[in-house]
Formats: structure tokens, sequence, C-alpha cells
């Protein structure tokens, strides 16, 4: 049995748009193109339904900060980036991941360090986690178009199948304890709201949101 993406937008309580983003990422397999838009398999979406809502609850944090990104995109003439790629896809490498992910953010970077962790999410499921955010530099803008960029940063983890716990990956040379974060975090359901990139979620048990993007 198979489903369009509005019906498996709707099952999963999210909008076309998003889930369109993360079927573009390559980690939900079985998804066909057909003239009339893409369908999901039955299975794929049983698996996305099922992943577990994300457990803040021990984190020494009132908030977190997650970063909310888009599928893989080739970074097209002279964009002042120092990478190929922006976005998340399976098809990147480990270093590509964490350089289209670790950009220029407007936020505030002591309350994205404070998290200890940064999970990165499409269509609200945590696809990759980064780490070791306590150092950071600004773009030297005026306050209003400060940016904000980890030059500390690692990947402690990141996802390549969200439909199969075969498809997270954790990465050597890591903390234990973020390790270990990013092990609770990869494939869970992280579900935020803001205007931009950065956004601020309460860190406490899980608590399942509707309308997340």
């Amino acid at each position: 049995m198979r489903l369009t993406t509005g019906q498996a937008a709707g099952e999963l309580g999210v909008t076309g748009a998003p889930l369109r983003k993360l079927v573009q990422t390559g980690l939900v397999p079985g998804v066909l193109n057909r003239p009339r838009g893409q369908v999901f398999p039955l299975e794929a979406l049983q698996a996305l339904k099922t992943a577990p809502h994300t457990d803040l609850s021990l984190l020494p944090v009132a908030q977190l900060a997650v970063l909310r990104i888009g599928p893989a995109m080739p970074v097209v003439g002279d964009e002042g980036e120092d990478r190929a790629w922006l976005g998340f896809g399976t098809q990147l490498t480990p270093h590509e991941i964490l350089h289209a992910s670790n950009r220029w953010w407007r936020c505030d970077p002591s309350r994205v360090a404070e998290g200890r962790v940064l999970p990165v999410t499409v269509c609200g499921f945590v696809v990759a986690v980064l780490v070791d955010l306590n150092d950071w530099v600004d773009n030297g803008e005026p306050a209003t178009l400060r940016r904000f960029h980890f030059t500390g940063a690692r990947l402690a983890g990141y996802v390549t199948d969200l439909t199969s716990p075969e498809g997270h990956v954790l990465l050597p040379g890591v903390d234990a304890e973020d390790q270990k974060l990013a092990a609770q975090l990869l494939g869970s359901r992280l579900p935020s709201q803001s205007g931009g990139p950065i956004a601020y979620v309460p860190a406490g048990p899980a608590v399942v949101h509707e309308g997340v993007s």
C-alpha cells in the first residue's frame, strides 16, 4: 500500500512542503516519483510515525537550540561560503555534512553552547548532531546583521536512513557523554517553530507537538 505526500504528511502531523524536503534528503527510501507527485510506502510511513519524540529531560538547561535546515544544495557562484554544499543529504560525506550545517547563523551563541549539543533537524526529525560549541566568532556586522560561526564544532553523528535503526552513524573521537547524547537524539522527532534556522525548544520530557516544520 502506498500513500500520497499529502496523506503521509497528514499522518505525521506536518505539512507537505517540509515532508517533501525530508524526502529530498534521501533519508526515506522507497518513495516513488509519479506524474501526479510522490507516493510513500506504508512501511516507511509507519517507521516515521513510530520514531520516538526526543526526551531532553537529562539536559541541565531550560532550553535547547535546534538547527533547522533543508535538503542539500550545491553552493552556486560566489556566496562567500567556504563549502561545496548547504543543507543535509545522504550523499554527503561527514566532512561535508559538518560544513554544510555549521554556517554563519543569527543566534545567541552562548545560549547555543549552553545546551552542549546542537541537533540538526529536517521536517522535525533529528538528522545530525553537532558538538564542541564553546568557541565562536562573529562576522563583525552591526547587531541587526550579526551572524556567528562555531569554530570548533564537530559532527558527533548523523542519519543515513530514518526508517531503520541501522541508519544511525556515530563518529569516533567524540567525548563519550556527547556521543551518548547524539545516540539518544539521532532519528528522534524534535519539532520546533521559528522564523529562522535556529529555534529553541524546552529541555524536558518528550512532548508531542503538532504542525512542526
